[in-house]
């Protein structure tokens, strides 16, 4: 509306333009070109008896009425007491016009109504959803990823929190100066199935070789940053124009497995991303006071969100030994607070904390170009979003201190643990005991295994190398021949196709053979496939084992079942509330 009150047609509500017609008791769309105003509705036209002369209406007994005055209305003819109303003009002889109840008259304009309300929503959808994406912060990923998670497949995230001191009230924390280390990093790895996950921590203090980085510039420009051997984890990002792709790098090169994407985060996402679902509740085995992350806090359990929150994650001094590994700890603490939140109904019935969560996610977190949209956000979220937090388990990669210090400041990793750690995520083995979906599945499983066993000597077996390393068959067979008298073995070469687990195929007439031979190997009920069995060389019936990539030498265990954490490595999981102490 202008100053006047007079509307512009490119000001009208449309709302406004459904105006009631009486003659039909119904709301009509008017599409007004001009300014608003009362409807001109056309008269019903009036039959001219026959005789009269155009123009001349119906004419009235004189009886009954006498001529109007020019510029007087006619009054309508009286009806007899108890007469049946006269029918309207124009309509003489047809039943009466049914007026629509008011019911539907309300119905009729709550419908109109509805639609511009859906368009219009349409509308700021599609709006939101471009504020969304205009949020989003994506650097090239520089070939360090796999191209991005798909669906059917296990998914590797590698999250990376950096020191850098971006944002108002961040002066307190982080190196002064810093061009933003990769500070806290954690490899998130989720099944193929989506039953569990595992979350793996990365020490900043451990010593890697960071390899040859190619790397895209914040400018465009491309250059090779030269890689370093025996340095610490942390600078693989910001340390000579190291982008995130070069963290990516490292981790691959320590762990043997290939992110599928990065995301970023500073200081600024644990103060928006709490703050947006309400806070989060954590533990504290006993009362924290320190001065260098501003942390200030009574044993016990606590609601903490905000700069409360980026104090908590950022506190090492009062916690454990001091170190970085006791921080780690109390990182894995957190986050499983913020998982059981982001979980809870509280977070997902609530409108308003999605929407927040949504702006604090899009503005605190920067990601590959591979996901660089809220669409592949939002669909990776619907994979997460599978899980249950009993069965993300949170570790740390097995380390030791560094041998070559004195006084000891640096991590180098465990080579006992750390390969069977690496191996179990590559293999997609869950570090929890994930319950079967159906009960009648698991118990098949389990039965595979009881049951009479055959003698050593009476199990008849090819191996094929299925993904192990080159010679890992001829070596097998060597072992169950002069170690465990399996004479009746012999070497198929190579598989047709590789396999992440070894498995062992058998015919329902070979079960106590493959029982004997699945004790042997530490084989599980789920490694144990029935189905039909193979001609050997002699001509006669045999079963086939496969030896996958989880296959660690002749004589070694495989016992390939979820739950089963390599001794000496810690962990927790996401649906417990542990105590910092």
């Amino acid at each position: 509306m202008d100053a006047q009150g007079r509307g512009r047609a490119d000001d009208i509500d449309p709302a406004d333009q459904w105006v009631l017609n009486p003659n039909t008791g119904e709301y009509e769309l008017r599409l007004t070109p001009s300014a608003p105003q009362s409807p001109q509705w056309p008269q019903p036209s009036v039959p001219r008896p026959r005789g009269s002369a155009p123009g001349q209406a119906g004419r009235v007994s004189s009886r009954t009425a006498s001529p109007a005055a020019p510029d007087r209305e006619v009054p309508p003819p009286r009806r007899r007491r108890g007469a049946p109303p006269e029918p309207p003009p124009g309509r003489r002889g047809r039943r009466p016009v049914k007026k629509k109840s008011r019911a539907k008259k309300i119905l009729l304009w709550t419908g109109g109504t509805m639609a511009f309300v859906l368009v219009a929503a349409a509308g700021a959808a599609y709006f939101y959803i471009e504020h969304l994406n205009s949020n989003i912060t994506a650097v090239a990923d520089d070939g360090a990823s796999t191209g991005g998670f798909q669906k059917d497949k296990a998914i590797n995230i590698l999250l990376i929190g950096t020191d850098k001191r971006t944002g108002a009230g961040n002066e307190n924390y982080g190196d002064a100066g810093s061009v933003g280390h990769a500070d806290t990093t954690i490899l998130l790895h989720v099944s193929k199935d989506r039953t569990n996950a595992t979350a793996l921590s990365i020490p900043r203090d451990l010593i890697v070789d960071v390899p040859n980085c190619p790397t895209t510039l914040p400018d465009g420009t491309e250059k090779n940053i030269q890689g370093t051997d025996q340095v610490r984890f942390n600078t693989s990002l910001g340390q000579d124009e190291r982008t995130p792709s070069c963290t990516a790098r490292t981790v691959t090169e320590l762990t043997g497995i290939k992110p599928d994407n990065f995301m970023v985060a500073d200081f600024n996402a644990v103060k928006t991303l709490t703050t947006a679902v309400g806070g989060v509740d954590v533990c504290l085995g006993k009362d924290i006071d320190d001065p260098d992350s501003h942390l200030n806090l009574k044993k016990g359990m606590q609601h903490i969100q905000g700069e409360t929150a980026l104090a908590f994650v950022r506190t090492r001094h009062a916690v454990g030994f001091g170190g970085d590994l006791s921080r780690i700890t109390l990182q894995q603490n957190f986050l499983s607070a913020l998982m059981r939140k982001l979980k809870s109904n509280d977070t997902l019935s609530s409108p308003t904390k999605m929407i927040k969560l949504a702006e604090a996610g899009t503005k605190a977190l920067t990601v590959d170009s591979q996901l660089d949209s809220i669409t592949k956000l939002k669909d990776l979220g619907l994979e997460l979003g599978k899980l249950n937090v009993k069965n993300l388990t949170f570790t740390t990669v097995p380390v030791i201190d560094n041998p070559a210090e004195k006084v000891k400041v640096t991590v180098v990793v465990n080579e006992t643990t750390a390969p069977q750690v690496f191996d179990m995520i590559k293999n997609d083995i869950s570090f929890t005991a994930v319950k079967a979906k159906k009960k009648k599945e698991a118990a098949a499983v389990a039965a595979r295994l009881k049951g009479t066993k055959a003698a050593a000597s009476e199990v008849r077996v090819r191996i094929l190398n299925g993904g192990a390393p080159a010679g890992s068959a001829q070596e097998t067979l060597t072992w169950l021949q002069n170690d465990e008298d399996v004479l009746k073995s012999e070497n198929a070469g190579n598989a047709d196709a590789e396999l992440s687990k070894t498995t062992l195929e058998y015919a329902p007439d070979q079960a106590d053979q493959a029982r004997r031979l699945a004790d042997i190997l530490g084989l599980s009920g789920s490694a144990m496939k029935p189905g039909e069995s193979v001609t050997n060389d002699q001509g006669l019936p045999a079963m086939t084992l496969t030896l996958g990539k989880d296959f660690k030498g002749a004589g070694v265990k495989l016992n390939s079942s979820s739950g089963a954490t390599p001794e000496g490595v810690q962990k927790s999981t996401a649906d417990k509330v542990e105590c910092a102490k």
